[in-house]
């Protein structure tokens, strides 16, 4: 039995499997690279099914002691310009062209998060100096498209969102992947640069179960694009890459527990080869995001008597699913981080 049979939506559960695989197997051309994944991001003209960030190792690992929350760009404009010795922030820091007052709170935020160090210096100006330098700890930067059903028609309205993807520079790869389309169709529609992945989960995520059939051509991103706007000076601002890295740091891609009700009786998490997926008992599917919600009729919430009970599903199952993702997620953030790919 395959993951998609029931009621349930196979986009989502597809995008699930797909990550997994990514986070297991990536890259599909060019041998093993690092990388972390998340899902469902990307920036006001575009968001991406499934984002890969491929690292730097030795610098991820710098990275994460900075904690294991991502940094907006408010704090990356603080980090990044920290001086290594005590200096009033508007020495520091260049003009963001918007007040100043702004760039105080985000540098009191990144302190509060240990992120850098402040003090009160000579006439009662703000200072500050970095904790750490912030390291160049993300190499490229890959998006996929994920669409198991594709028809002509599909592969057609794709292929405007793909020329985006190809021109926005923000990419270093663009990939589709599917599992049930003509793969010439695929070819005519969409543009070269794109590469095109045939995933097999009828066992879930394996070894075997994904196949270029397409390689994707390596684009050209622009490091200097950001997101200030017109009235703001670019040059204080992150790149748009360094922010899209950090989100993806901090998501993942299991952060649908976030989003459905992980705490309702007939939610499960289940084996599909090597990745774990949402099932619904009393839907008896893999549930979609959008359905699992406290709306939903089928939604039973967990006994009182379940959140207080203790070893070994201390706060009740549905907690247990949470720290169980939240621990994966760290997981692959570590084995990453400890890879000896320098």
């Amino acid at each position: 039995m395959t993951v998609y049979d029931g009621v349930g939506d196979a986009e989502f559960t597809f995008e699930l499997l797909v990550s997994r695989w990514a986070e297991l197997d990536w890259h599909p051309t060019r041998g093993a690279q690092p990388a972390l994944v998340a899902r469902q991001l990307g920036t006001e003209q575009r968001r991406w099914d499934t984002v890969v960030v491929e690292v730097a190792p030795a610098a991820l690992t710098r990275r994460r002691a900075f904690g294991d929350r991502g940094m907006d760009r408010d704090l990356l404009r603080v980090v990044e310009h920290a001086p290594a010795e005590w200096a009033w922030y508007r020495d520091a820091l260049p003009d963001p062209g918007f007040p100043w007052r702004y760039v105080r709170a985000a540098i009191h935020r990144a302190a509060d998060r240990g992120l850098v160090e402040t003090r009160e210096g000579s006439r009662g100006r703000v200072e500050f100096r970095r904790v750490r330098p912030y390291p160049d700890w993300v190499r490229r930067i890959v998006a996929v498209e994920n669409k198991p059903d594709l028809d002509a028609r599909a592969a057609d309205a794709l292929s405007e969102q793909l020329d985006h993807d190809v021109s926005a520079g923000l990419l270093d790869e663009a990939w589709v992947a599917t599992s049930d389309a003509d793969e010439r169709v695929l070819l005519e529609e969409f543009p070269h640069d794109v590469g095109v992945l045939s995933c097999s989960f009828g066992d879930g995520v394996t070894a075997d179960a994904v196949e270029p059939v397409w390689h994707a051509t390596t684009l050209d991103p622009d490091e200097t694009i950001t997101s200030a706007s017109r009235a703001e000076s670019p040059e204080a601002h992150p790149s748009y890459r360094l922010e899209l890295a950090e989100r993806a740091y901090d998501a993942g891609f299991r952060s649908y527990h976030e989003t459905t009700r992980p705490d309702c009786q007939s939610f499960q998490l289940r084996r599909s080869g090597r990745a774990l997926v949402p099932y619904c008992t009393a839907k008896e599917c893999h549930q979609t995001a959008a359905e699992c919600s406290g709306s939903c009729e089928q939604f039973a919430p967990e006994p009182p008597q379940w959140r207080t009970g203790g070893w070994p599903i201390d706060g009740g199952p549905g907690k247990a699913v949470r720290r169980l993702l939240e621990r994966r997620r760290e997981r692959a953030r570590a084995r990453v981080g400890t890879d000896a790919n320098e």
